[in-house]
């Protein structure tokens, strides 16, 4: 993991996820802690005079943090391959060859425990993406040969006849054959309101059936279906990120071959011109002066300070990987429903007929409702204080609830399967609007619509408008449909959307954003997981999250507060700011001491002195990444228009 320019995923590899159960797993974790605990003992035995079990509880301590990187280092400089991990070796060499053996083990302590933190972090990723196969059932029904027969989900094969009983989650995807029904799709599209399915209709693993009865053709084997294509994509975009390099890599790529380079070049040329052990001695003053040391400290310092800080406003970043990421994005994909929506469906309207209240029919429709598990029953008790009692009450697959309220016949259910009649202009608008439209039948006549949505969250507009206001472009992609998608976006102030994706169309729409800036995807589901590895940042909706999604993002926003999201990407910028200033320093510091080590104005004890000095100032910068103010200055106000002004236009 040290070496990220390597393009190799050994080291991680190297991890077994059913170890790392806990952050302890990690070796690089447990190896720093120790390291840790010997500098603090060092230190203070030094404060006692105590120098010589000092300098051995140094050694020691560097010992046991440069285990966990100089011999990986070490593995891929003999296979050609440098990175931040040799620099890291380099420092610790040339902090040892003058004698300072406190600031090697510090080093080396510091590296340590933030490549701990990387891999804890890749392995509950790979954890996460399991969560996902316990969608799937682990049997499932077919008929063959005219017989039904329990099997493994495995053993399924393409023109199998499955049989999926109310409530059961398909094994596998198909289309439905025989029967009608309303389908739980948010573990594959991540919209909260159940579509409605019948002959034709494709289905997919992981949906969960509603109250009817389905026969279902096989179309695709489990190896090959919607949520193993989610696995495989996640898979492989993780393995992309843990290859992509970091800002402490990009400097090291070219700048320990040019150090070695130059330090043997002023060692051989010197000795053949002059004196030998001058010109060796030199030399080493070189290697000691091109030692990033303070580059090695000020990068690490910087994103502890800064990811310290996030956590507390309520950003969980997963790493400096993540945080230089986090600063630098262009582009904000947002999904809808969990993010810019509450995932909570709501009564946002209700129409009705001559001679009948709005309370009347919300009221019947609870009766219905109130035997039902579907999610617009729970909006609609929701909305009213008491439910009058219901007999008979019986589910139409695919339609809606019949039975008996007060003595008289109602109807509960979807326009077409009830008349519209009078009413046919305001559920028009109401679909127009995004709402889905639920028509109230008493007696064989129509008495009311209901109209149910899912809701953008309160300060979804201002955060919008802040996100712009900071030069970002923001999108939004939502596996709803295109008529809902737009009324949301509009209400949100997005003029971008993508509507009606499943989660491999959402990762390709990022794959094509990220190839023009960097971009992030904002998301809360399992069906968001494969675009949130695709981007560059993947940021889950923490609090409210799917654990795939969580484990799958580089960042977390732990609260369901939007207004989080651009405090954390201006806290993110002025951190970058700050590692890039860091680097420039240790750089320009580079730059300077080698032509004066060359000359010999300067020798090994000035040299020491400069870097210690240096690495006050840096780590000095570095701790201001750590300083936070409140940027939640966006107000919770939402657009001017009223989703209830929205239907009644």
């Amino acid at each position: 993991m040290s070496d990220a320019c390597c393009a190799d995923q050994t080291a991680a590899a190297e991890v077994d996820d059913n170890d790392v159960t806990s952050i302890w797993g990690v070796r690089e974790i447990r190896a720093g802690l120790v390291a840790g605990t010997l500098l603090l003992a060092a230190f203070l035995l030094g404060l006692g005079g105590q120098d010589g079990w000092a300098l051995g509880l140094n050694v020691a301590a560097l010992m046991v943090g440069a285990s966990t990187f100089v011999p990986e280092t070490m593995q891929k400089l003999a296979r050609g391959k440098i990175g931040v991990g040799t620099l890291m070796t380099i420092a610790a060499v040339g902090a040892v060859i003058l004698g300072e053996f406190a600031e090697a083990a510090t080093l080396a302590f510091l590296y340590s425990l933030s490549e701990g933190l990387e891999e804890y972090s890749l392995a509950k990723t790979r954890g996460g993406l399991r969560a996902l196969l316990s969608l799937v059932p682990d049997k499932a029904t077919v008929r063959r040969a005219g017989i039904e027969r329990v099997i493994d989900p495995a053993d399924l094969a393409v023109g199998d006849t499955m049989l999926v009983k109310p409530g059961e989650r398909l094994a596998t995807d198909g289309a439905i054959r025989v029967g009608r029904t309303t389908l739980d799709v948010s573990a594959i599209t991540g919209e909260s309101i159940p579509v409605e399915a019948g002959p034709g209709t494709p289905v997919y693993a992981g949906s969960i059936n509603g109250t009817g009865a389905l026969e279902v053709e096989v179309t695709t084997t489990s190896e090959n279906n919607s949520l193993a294509r989610i696995v495989h994509i996640v898979e492989a975009e993780q393995s992309r990120k843990g290859a992509t390099q970091r800002l402490a890599d990009r400097v090291a790529k070219p700048l320990v071959p040019a150090i070695m380079i130059v330090a043997t070049l002023i060692a051989v040329i010197g000795s053949l011109l002059g004196d030998p052990g001058l010109w060796i001695q030199r030399a080493l003053v070189v290697l000691v002066a091109a030692s990033p040391c303070a580059l090695a400290i000020s990068v690490p310092v910087s994103v502890v300070s800064a990811i310290g800080a996030a956590s507390r406003f309520g950003v969980l970043i997963k790493g400096g990987a993540a945080l230089e990421a986090l600063g630098a994005i262009r582009i904000i994909a947002l999904d809808k429903t969990g993010t810019l929506t509450a995932n909570t469906p709501t009564v946002v309207a209700v129409a009705t007929t001559a001679g009948h209240t709005r309370e009347h029919v919300l009221a019947v429709a609870a009766a219905l409702e109130a035997r039902s598990e579907h999610p617009l029953a729970r909006a609609i008790l929701s909305a009213v204080d008491t439910v009058p009692d219901a007999a008979d009450v019986q589910a139409v697959p695919g339609a809606g609830l019949i039975g008996n309220v007060e003595g008289r016949p109602v109807r509960l259910g979807r326009p077409g399967w009830i008349t519209a009649g009078y009413l046919v202009h305001q559920v028009q608008q109401m679909q127009e609007a995004g709402a889905t439209a639920v028509l109230v039948e008493e007696d064989g006549t129509v008495v009311g619509a209901i109209a149910v949505r899912d809701e953008l969250r309160p300060e979804a507009h201002a955060v919008v408008a802040e996100l712009h206001r900071q030069g970002y472009t923001v999108t939004m992609l939502t596996g709803d449909n295109a008529a809902t998608a737009h009324a949301v976006a509009a209400q949100a102030g997005i003029t971008d959307v993508h509507a009606e994706l499943r989660p491999e169309d959402k990762s390709t729409l990022v794959a094509a954003l990220r190839t023009k800036t960097p971009t992030a995807m904002v998301g809360d589901g399992v069906n968001d997981a494969p675009a949130l590895a695709t981007a560059d940042l993947g940021i889950a909706m923490g609090a409210m999250g799917s654990d795939v999604a969580l484990e799958t993002a580089d960042v977390a926003l732990m609260g369901t507060d939007l207004r989080a999201l651009p405090q954390a990407f201006a806290h993110a910028r002025r951190a970058r700011r700050i590692m890039l200033q860091n680097v420039g320093l240790s750089l320009t510091l580079i730059a300077i001491l080698i032509p004066l080590a060359v000359a010999g104005v300067l020798g090994l004890a000035a040299v020491v002195l400069i870097h210690e000095l240096a690495e006050v100032v840096v780590i000095a910068n570095g701790v201001r990444a750590g300083r936070t103010t409140n940027l939640h200055t966006t107000s919770p106000a939402t657009s001017t228009s009223s989703p209830q002004q929205a239907m009644a236009r």
